[in-house]
C-alpha cells in the first residue's frame, strides 16, 4: 500500500503544480469560453484543467516504471507494456478531443466517434472483459469481448462527463469512488496472491486518486478552473479501464477461495464497480431517457441533470456537491464492507446512510412546504402578507393570470392540475 500511496502523491503534486501553470496561462491568453445557458457559474472560467490532470497521470505512470526496477512487485505490471501503452495512447486521444471541445465546442457525433476510437485502443491492444465473476460466466468470443468492452468504456466516460456541472463534483466523486476501489483491489489481490498485491487496476486507481486530489483545490467552489471535457472524459476512461482490468479479468476458478464466504466472490467483484459509479450512471440513464422522449439526441445539452435539480430544489452549490459525495460514499463503502464479516455491519451502514442521505436531499422540499403552509395561513392585509405571498402557490398562479374586469377569471385546467 505504501507504493500505491507514493504513486498517488506523485500524481497529486504534479497535477496541482501543472494546474497552477495551466490556470495562469489560461488567464493570460484568455483561454476560456463564454458562459452557456446551462452553466451554473456566472463568470468566464478556464476549462483546461484536464491537461494538468493528464500530465500528472503520465508522470505518475513514468515514475511507476522507474520504480519497477527497484521494486520487483511492480515489475510484473510492466512485463507486458501493451496495456499501459494502449491506456496512455487512448488518454492522449481523449484529452485532445476534450480540449478541442472545450475550445471550439465540437458536435456530439465527432466526440462520440473519438470516444469509440479511444475505447477501441484500450480494448484491442490492452484491457478487455474476458469473464464476468458470477457463476463463472465467460464472454463467448474475442469479438464479443471487444464489443462489450467498447460500450462499457464509452458508457462510463459519458456518465462521468454528464455530472460535470458543479464545482468539485467530478473530482470529489471520482476521488471517493477510486479510493474505495483502490482498497478493494488491494484486498482482492492480497487474497489471490499474498506475495504480490499489485495490479494494473490498483495502479490506475491510485494514480487517478492523486490526480483528482491535486486538481480539487483549484476546482473547489468557487472554482478557479474546470477540468472540462478533457478531464471528465479522461477520468471516465481510466475508471472504466481500472474496473475492467480487475473485474473483467478475474479467473472464475479462483473465486471460491476469496473473502469469507461464497457471497463475496459471487457478487462483490461485479457490484462494486457499479456501486462506485451509481450516481453518474443514474444521471446518464435519466438524461438519455429524458432526451429521447423529447425527440432529441441523447447527447444534446440541457439543464435537467441531477445536480441542476438539487439546485432547483433549494440546495446551495456546496450542499448539492456534498450530497453527491454522501451518496457515493454510502454506496461504494457499503458494498466494500461486504468483503468483511459480519455482513450485518454493511447492511446497517447502507440502510442508515441511505436514510440520512435521503433526508438531506429532500430537506428543502419540507422547508418549502412549511413556508407555503405558513403563507396560506397569514391573514390578508397584514404586514407579513406581502412578504410571504411568494411562498403561496395560489398567489403565484393568480399573478400569472390576465386581469379582465368584464370577464370572470377562471383557472386553466392545466394550471389547476399542476397545483
Amino acid at each position: 500500500m505504501t507504493l500505491y500511496l507514493a504513486l498517488a502523491l506523485i500524481s497529486a503534486v504534479i497535477t496541482f503544480v501543472m494546474s497552477l501553470v495551466v490556470y495562469r496561462l489560461s488567464l493570460k491568453y484568455r483561454l476560456y469560453p463564454k458562459i452557456r445557458a446551462r452553466d451554473v457559474h456566472t463568470r468566464p472560467t478556464p476549462r483546461l484543467g484536464g491537461i494538468a490532470m493528464f500530465l500528472g497521470i503520465v508522470v505518475a505512470f513514468g515514475s511507476a516504471y522507474l520504480l519497477s526496477s527497484q521494486f520487483p512487485i511492480l515489475r510484473l505490471i510492466f512485463a507486458d507494456p501493451g496495456p499501459i501503452l494502449a491506456i496512455l495512447a487512448a488518454s492522449v486521444l481523449i484529452v485532445a478531443i476534450g480540449v478541442a471541445d472545450d475550445v471550439w465546442d465540437l458536435d456530439w457525433m465527432t466526440k462520440l466517434a473519438g470516444q469509440f476510437v479511444a475505447a477501441g485502443l484500450v480494448a484491442w491492444l490492452g484491457v478487455q472483459i474476458y469473464s464476468l465473476p458470477i457463476g463463472g460466466i465467460t464472454v463467448g468470443s474475442p469479438l464479443m469481448s471487444i464489443v462489450i468492452t467498447l460500450f462499457a468504456i464509452v458508457l462510463v466516460m459519458n456518465a462521468i462527463n454528464f455530472i460535470d456541472g458543479l464545482d468539485g463534483l467530478v473530482a470529489g466523486v471520482a476521488l471517493i469512488a477510486n479510493g474505495t476501489f483502490l482498497i478493494y483491489t488491494y484486498l482482492l489481490q492480497r487474497e489471490i496472491n499474498p506475495t504480490n498485491y499489485f495490479s494494473l487496476g490498483g495502479v490506475i486507481a491510485a494514480i487517478l486518486v492523486g490526480a483528482c486530489a491535486g486538481f480539487l483545490p483549484l476546482n473547489w467552489h468557487p472554482a478557479k478552473m474546470f477540468m472540462g471535457d478533457a478531464g471528465a472524459l479522461l477520468v471516465g476512461l481510466l475508471m472504466a479501464t481500472s474496473a475492467i482490468s480487475v473485474t473483467g479479468n478475474i479467473n472464475p476458478e479462483t473465486l471460491p477461495t476469496l473473502g469469507r464466504s461464497a457471497l463475496v466472490p459471487a457478487f462483490i467483484p461485479i457490484i462494486l464497480p457499479f456501486a462506485v459509479l451509481i450516481v453518474p450512471l443514474l444521471d446518464f440513464g435519466l438524461a438519455v431517457v429524458r432526451r429521447l422522449r423529447a425527440g432529441k439526441s441523447p447527447f444534446s445539452a440541457d439543464r435537467k441533470h441531477l445536480h441542476h435539480r438539487l439546485l432547483d430544489m433549494g440546495h446551495s452549490h456546496l450542499h448539492a456537491v456534498l450530497i453527491f459525495y454522501a451518496w457515493t460514499t454510502v454506496l461504494s463503502v457499503g458494498c466494500l464492507l461486504f468483503f468483511f464479516q459480519p455482513y450485518w455491519m454493511a447492511i446497517v451502514f447502507i440502510a442508515i446512510g441511505l436514510v440520512v442521505c435521503a433526508a438531506f436531499t429532500f430537506a428543502p422540499l419540507s422547508r418549502r412546504k412549511i413556508a407555503e403552509a405558513a403563507a396560506e395561513l397569514t391573514p390578508a392585509g397584514s404586514a407579513e402578507a406581502d412578504e410571504v405571498a411568494v411562498y403561496d402557490p395560489l398567489d403565484r398562479a393568480s399573478d400569472d393570470l390576465p386581469i379582465d374586469t368584464d370577464t370572470p377569471v377562471t383557472t386553466p385546467a392545466a394550471t389547476t392540475k399542476e397545483l
